[in-house]
């Protein structure tokens, strides 16, 4: 689905289902160097089952037309308009590291337009190896290199993709070599001066979800924890044998996970 934001095209998954603001929408946030394509799977369970969805490109990202952001509270306004231009008032937000900073600055910004967050290998905090924000400005295949290295779990290294001959590290690295330059670099940048993350999760007030990677060490365990217990009333589950990259190392467990914060709006 394509939708005029600012001048500029826009393009959002929808699911596989067209996708109607009528129902109870959900927006899907995908994190630094990333495009809509790593939520295929929640986001058709939730576009067969009763939701409107949008899987967006951030700008520079995917499809969408660029430049790319420079802040994540840049990021939230956006998204803002995101969901005016799709006709949406209120939607819940799922978001993967980068976007589920993104979904705590928007609960804790839109109070009134965001209905629930899933925060998917999040923290308060996301600091940049500076080795990483190095490479990513001045050699960004060095930079996808160390990413898909950093955010799958060893299972995920010898194999472990649960689709039979796909490989799960070369698929990491083929969607990181996918970004325009200096998309991966801004995006990182955002995120080490993102400050304002333990503050935001303070004033959250709608049903929240964090959901972590018990062999994450981009966002350590402990880090997501933290997060979750700054939001007052959230529910946190842990996903074992799992890194960083929790929709494409233990997709089932996810979506598992995704469907119970989801259950209400479901049923009604």
């Amino acid at each position: 689905m394509d939708l005029n934001v600012d001048g500029r095209n826009v393009y959002a998954a929808t699911g596989g289902r067209p996708f109607d603001p009528a129902k109870p929408a959900v927006l899907m946030v995908h994190g630094a160097g990333m495009d809509h394509t790593v939520w295929q799977l929640p986001a058709r369970w939730l576009a067969w089952h009763g939701h409107g969805v949008l899987a967006v490109d951030l700008p520079g990202h995917g499809r969408s037309e660029g430049p790319a952001l420079t802040s994540l509270a840049d990021m939230v306004a956006w998204l803002g308009r995101v969901m005016d231009a799709a006709g949406v008032q209120k939607a819940g937000i799922v978001g993967h590291s980068m976007g589920g900073a993104i979904a705590v600055e928007a609960a804790a910004t839109l109070p009134e337009r965001v209905t629930r967050i899933a925060l998917l290998g999040t923290a308060a905090a996301i600091p940049v190896n500076k080795a990483l924000l190095d490479a990513a400005r001045d050699t960004p295949e060095r930079a996808y290199e160390m990413m898909t290295t950093w955010s799958h779990a060893a299972g995920a290294k010898m194999g472990g993709n649960p689709v039979p001959g796909l490989w799960m590290t070369g698929g990491s690295l083929a969607l990181l070599a996918r970004n325009a330059p200096g998309v991966l670099y801004t995006d990182l940048a955002a995120c080490a001066a993102w400050s304002t993350g333990a503050a935001a999760a303070a004033r959250v007030r709608c049903p929240a979800l964090a959901v972590l990677a018990a062999n994450d060490i981009m966002t350590p365990t402990r880090n997501g924890a933290e997060l979750a217990r700054l939001i007052p009333g959230s529910t946190t589950v842990t996903i074992p044998d799992c890194g960083h990259m929790l929709l494409a190392e233990q997709p089932d467990a996810t979506l598992d996970a995704l469907k119970g914060l989801f259950a209400a709006e479901m049923a009604a």
